[in-house]
């Protein structure tokens, strides 16, 4: 079900004359897990959600596996989203959560709720979450319910997963065992994932590459590895200095 995206040229305007996105291109290959890393208001976002059809871009191109995406209905795209605060449905338990995107579907293509109650069933497996399919959102901690998301998420089988900084709303302890997991998650699924993060150690640790943002233009794309040995501009270079002195740091016989 993944499929490679390919992002040529977007531009997107905002009112005020605020350019977010200025001629970005990068080719996302199927099943890659892609971390857009940059400042708050270089573009991450908005390419998320232009990618998602929650914007419309004024110039440039989106295609998935080489189909116009931009021609494409949100249903047609079969994108699954993730967002920083979760943004579950607060009336509905875990398990009506989770399977909200399946049960919304058209009769036609609406699967049995025996098939429904399996999917939930796998996916609370997969998230680690026995036993609280009949919570509701408030009964589960930050962590819970950001893994109930990304459930909810997958529920769809989506062509492409994206995630908005996912675990920004967490403290730093969850936030570390979370992105461990999601590279555990994204290993046993293989979905085409992009996720949006401002936190260069998330970015630099989980994802096979990292696009690194400013001002609406993607600086540098490459493997954590590339970046950190051999960026591109001086503010690459300064904008994962940290990481870069935390990983030598790190390293047996660092400075001998």
């Amino acid at each position: 079900m993944s499929v490679a995206v390919s992002i040529r040229g977007l531009t997107k305007n905002f009112q005020g004359g605020f350019r977010a996105l200025r001629g970005a291109s990068i080719e996302v290959q199927s099943g890659e897990l892609l971390a857009l890393l940059g400042p708050s208001g270089s573009g991450k976002t908005t390419l998320l959600r232009l990618i998602a059809g929650l914007e419309i871009p004024d110039g440039g191109s989106i295609a998935f596996e080489g189909v116009d995406a931009l021609s494409l209905s949100l249903r047609e795209r079969g994108i699954g989203f993730v967002f920083q605060h979760y943004a579950l449905f607060r009336h509905m338990n875990v398990f009506d959560n989770i399977a909200f995107g399946l049960t919304v579907r058209p009769r036609s293509t609406r699967p049995t709720p025996a098939a429904i109650k399996r999917r939930v069933d796998e996916l609370l497996h997969l998230m680690q979450l026995p036993g609280v399919e009949h919570r509701f959102p408030a009964q589960l901690s930050g962590g819970q319910r950001q893994r109930v998301a990304l459930a909810r998420a997958l529920a769809i089988e989506p062509r492409v997963l994206l995630l908005d900084e996912p675990f920004g709303a967490l403290d730093a302890q969850v936030r570390n065992d979370l992105r461990k997991w999601l590279r555990h998650i994204h290993d046993e699924t293989g979905y085409t994932t992009i996720f949006v993060t401002h936190d260069q150690d998330e970015a630099l640790e989980i994802a096979d590459r990292v696009a690194i943002f400013r001002d609406g233009i993607i600086e540098q794309v490459g493997t954590p590895s590339t970046l950190l040995d051999a960026p591109a501009s001086p503010f690459v270079t300064s904008f994962i200095a940290d990481s870069k002195r935390r990983r030598d740091y790190a390293q047996p016989n660092a400075g001998a």
